[in-house]
């Protein structure tokens, strides 16, 4: 209903600093389109598209593409959403954006901003395999209800390592945490082998945050801190 999935858009203050960092965790840079008028970096893993936006957004920010914007707009005033903002002039990019009942903000625009690279299947950054993004809920139900309207699958509520709704789309799932386990949204990686993993990241100067949710333990499990302020969870994965 969204759209098709295009990143997630995060603000930078030191371009060449989060470049630096994502580069150094293997993930690879996407040539971008001239859209727009910032400074603008992707960077990919094979499943996860994030976007470097060097300007003021909230981040992170969901970014979808659909065709004739106007029209999907209406669409999904239908379903209730209500917008942020409504660019909508045939002079300009058309986007519109608005956002969820705890605040994640989403953005849909008329039309790519960089084009997917060609990576094969088994390609991963050190981090591991991307399985979803984390974000922290007050309110389970609100929340599971609006992402269903737009297109999420919803499954049941899973309490290990903590309690948590997976949210599963074509190209972007999302998993509602609670908020005393996880208190900031997280790009969420596993990986049988990431203590070994953990000890690479450690061993090119990395450093782990001590933000761990109190259900993991240290030695199979970090949470790295991205110059910008981007959490990433990294655990170890269940057999």
């Amino acid at each position: 209903m969204l759209g098709r999935f295009l990143e997630i858009s995060v603000a930078v203050e030191d371009m060449l600093a989060s470049l630096e960092f994502y580069v150094e965790l293997g993930f690879q840079e996407v040539p971008v389109n001239e859209v727009w008028s910032h400074p603008y970096a992707v960077v990919t893993d094979g499943r996860l598209f994030l976007g470097l936006h060097q300007r003021t957004v909230k981040s992170p920010t969901l970014s979808y593409v659909h065709a004739n914007v106007a029209q999907h707009a209406r669409d999904l005033t239908r379903l209730g959403v209500k917008f942020d903002y409504e660019n909508l002039d045939s002079d300009h990019f058309n986007t519109l954006g608005f956002h969820d009942p705890n605040g994640v903000h989403v953005q849909v625009l008329e039309a790519r901003t960089f084009s997917p690279p060609d990576i094969t299947t088994d390609f991963s950054s050190t981090c591991g395999y991307f399985v979803e993004l984390g974000l922290p809920v007050k309110d389970f139900a609100s929340a599971h209800a609006f992402w269903e309207r737009l297109g999420f699958v919803a499954w049941d509520e899973d309490q290990t390592p903590f309690n948590r709704v997976p949210l599963t789309s074509d190209h972007l799932n999302i998993g509602l945490h609670r908020s005393r386990a996880l208190r900031h949204p997280m790009l969420v990686f596993e990986a049988a082998d990431m203590n070994k993993r953990l000890e690479q990241i450690k061993y090119h100067g990395i450093v782990l945050s001590d933000e761990m949710p109190d259900a993991l333990d240290a030695a199979n499990n970090g949470v790295l801190i991205a110059p910008e302020g981007t959490r990433l969870l990294l655990l170890q994965a269940r057999e």
